[in-house]
C-alpha cells in the first residue's frame, strides 16, 4: 500500500516537472521574441497617455474657469460703467427734455405777453399758500417792476388763456396774489354763449369748483356743461372776456331764484408757474401781431 503511494506521487510530481518545464520554456521563448517587452510599453504608453490626457484636461479646466472669472469680472466692471453712463445719459436726456419744456413754456408766455393790448409784467410764482379758504401767490415782481394793488393777473397755460385773480399786496421786490379759488375773490362774469352776467366767487380749494351766482332759473335750458365762462369786463376790475372757466354742473334750488351753478376753472393752479400781472392803465409798447 505504501509502494503503491509512493509510486502515484513519483508519476503525478514528473507530470507537474514537465508542466512546469513547458510553460517556462514558453515564458523564455516570449522574452527572447520580444513579445512581453512590447506588451509591456504597450501598458507603460496607455498607462501615460491616459494619464497626461486627464492631467491635460484636469489643467485646461481650471486655466479656463480661471479666465472666466476674469472675464467675468472684466464684463462686470464694463458692465458697472455703461450702466453709469446710461444714468448720465437719461439725466441729461431729462434736463434736456425739462429745458425744452421751460423753453417752450416762456415762448409761450413771451408770445402772449406781446399779443396783449395792455402793458403787462411777466412774473414767476416764488411761494403760494394753498391751505385754508383763503390762499395766496407770491410772485418775483414789485413796485420796482410797475406793479400796482388791484391789478389782474392773468396766465396762459397748455395754450389756454385765463383768469389767475388779482394783486393784493405789493412790496419792493414781490407781490401777493388773491387767486381766483380763494373765498375772497368775487369777479363779475359772463356766460359766453347767452351772455348772462352773475357773479364767479372761489369756493376755498385749489383743485375745487367755483361758484356762479346770480343767473336767473328761467334761463336754465339754455346753460350747458362745457359752456365757457369769461370775465363781463364790467366795473374795469378785470379785462372783458378773459376765460374763467367752464360750466361742469347746473342745478335748479327750489327755494331761490338764481341758478346754483358749479365752474372749473381754467387754469390748473397746482401746476401754475408763471402769471402776467396786467396793467389796464397802459398800452403794450412791445405789442405784435402773433398769428
Amino acid at each position: 500500500m505504501a509502494f503503491h503511494r509512493k509510486n502515484w506521487f513519483l508519476v503525478h510530481l514528473s507530470e507537474f516537472m514537465l508542466v512546469l518545464l513547458v510553460v517556462g520554456s514558453g515564458v523564455l521563448l516570449a522574452m527572447n521574441s520580444g513579445g512581453f517587452l512590447l506588451d509591456f510599453n504597450r501598458i507603460g504608453f496607455t498607462v501615460m497617455s491616459t494619464m497626461s490626457k486627464y492631467v491635460y484636461v484636469a489643467t485646461d479646466t481650471v486655466i479656463d474657469s480661471v479666465n472666466s472669472v476674469k472675464e467675468l469680472s472684466t464684463l462686470k466692471k464694463k458692465y458697472e460703467e455703461l450702466s453709469e453712463k446710461l444714468k448720465d445719459y437719461e439725466y441729461m436726456r431729462r434736463n434736456n427734455a425739462e429745458i425744452r419744456e421751460e423753453n417752450e413754456r416762456l415762448r409761450e408766455q413771451l408770445d402772449f405777453s406781446r399779443s396783449i393790448e395792455q402793458k403787462n409784467i411777466v412774473s414767476q410764482i416764488i411761494a403760494r399758500d394753498l391751505g385754508g379758504t383763503y390762499g395766496s401767490l407770491t410772485i418775483d415782481r414789485g413796485s420796482k417792476n410797475g406793479v400796482r394793488k388791484n391789478m389782474p393777473v392773468i396766465a396762459i397755460q397748455n395754450g389756454n388763456v385765463g383768469i389767475v385773480g388779482r394783486v393784493v399786496t405789493v412790496g419792493y421786490s414781490t407781490s401777493m396774489v388773491m387767486p381766483l379759488y380763494s373765498t375772497q375773490c368775487s369777479i363779475s362774469a359772463r356766460v359766453q354763449n347767452t351772455r348772462d352776467v352773475g357773479l364767479a366767487t372761489g369756493m376755498g380749494s385749489v383743485d375745487g369748483t367755483l361758484s356762479l351766482q346770480y343767473i336767473r332759473n328761467k334761463v336754465v335750458n339754455d346753460i350747458q356743461d362745457g359752456d365757457i365762462i369769461v370775465t363781463s369786463g364790467e366795473n374795469d376790475n378785470y379785462m372783458r372776456d378773459i376765460p374763467i372757466g367752464t360750466v361742469s354742473h347746473v342745478e335748479v334750488l327750489p327755494y331761490d331764484s338764481s341758478l346754483a351753478i358749479e365752474i372749473a376753472p381754467i387754469i390748473d393752479f397746482s401746476r401754475l408757474e408763471t402769471v402776467i400781472v396786467v396793467d389796464q392803465s397802459a398800452p403794450n409798447v412791445t405789442k405784435v401781431d402773433v398769428q
